[in-house]
């Protein structure tokens, strides 16, 4: 993934703050020799002070395969994109169809050492994280091992913990632009309100203020 310097995080809390509230990526790891790469969609919960994310999958998947002779894997996710006509990114000394039209997008890699996670008391601590990320309120039964009623689910499936090495972030939301065209944009933006533009927008519009008070933008 390219990142001009305009497009990076201005502090590591910026796409931490960014990942805790976007918690669905793609898990991808390298086949076995002869066989092609792997991409896994799947929820994750990230932790911070760890240094790592923890999901988990059925045992049949075919990802544990690939994992265990090419442990690292990529974690990626996308959100918060939206399409910029050409006409919207006009310096604002050409004509408007000069403009050359863009995608602005949030976008975090994690490069993880893929740990597999067998052990039922292990494998209730890791889905207990993860029902502590996903349902902070409760709601459900607490997750133990040999315990109703997920004990007896717990063979049917396999923790992984994937250990950060590390992240590559980006987002892209026109910040080469002059600030005279990116607050054009941002009002475009708020015309159209299709799908995704609020959140571009409000990141566009964070951005802008870190860049005029020289504060980092999370």
């Amino acid at each position: 993934m390219l990142i001009h310097p305009w497009d990076a995080p201005t502090e590591d809390a910026e796409w931490q703050q960014w990942l805790a509230a976007h918690d669905f990526g793609q898990l991808a790891a390298n086949g076995r020799p002869g066989e092609p790469p792997m991409l896994q969609p799947l929820h994750f919960a990230y932790d911070p002070a760890r240094h790592e994310a923890v999901t988990h999958l059925a045992r049949p998947n075919p990802l544990w395969s690939a994992l265990e002779d090419r442990p690292t894997v990529l974690l990626s996710v996308v959100d918060d994109y939206t399409f910029i006509p050409g006409p919207w990114q006009a310096a604002e000394d050409q004509p408007p169809e000069h403009g050359v039209p863009t995608s602005f997008y949030a976008a975090v890699q994690l490069t993880c050492t893929a740990h597999v996670v067998d052990d039922p008391e292990e494998k209730a601590a890791l889905l207990q994280r993860q029902m502590g990320h996903f349902q902070p309120d409760g709601g459900s039964a607490p997750v133990a091992a040999g315990a109703a009623p997920y004990g007896r689910l717990l063979s049917g499936i396999r923790g992984l913990r994937l250990e950060v090495r590390e992240v590559r972030a980006k987002f892209k939301y026109g910040g080469k632009r002059s600030e005279a065209v990116q607050h054009g944009i941002s009002e475009r933006l708020a015309e159209r309100d299709g799908p995704g533009d609020a959140a571009a927008r409000t990141h566009q519009q964070r951005r802008l203020a870190a860049t005029a008070t020289g504060k980092p933008a999370s």
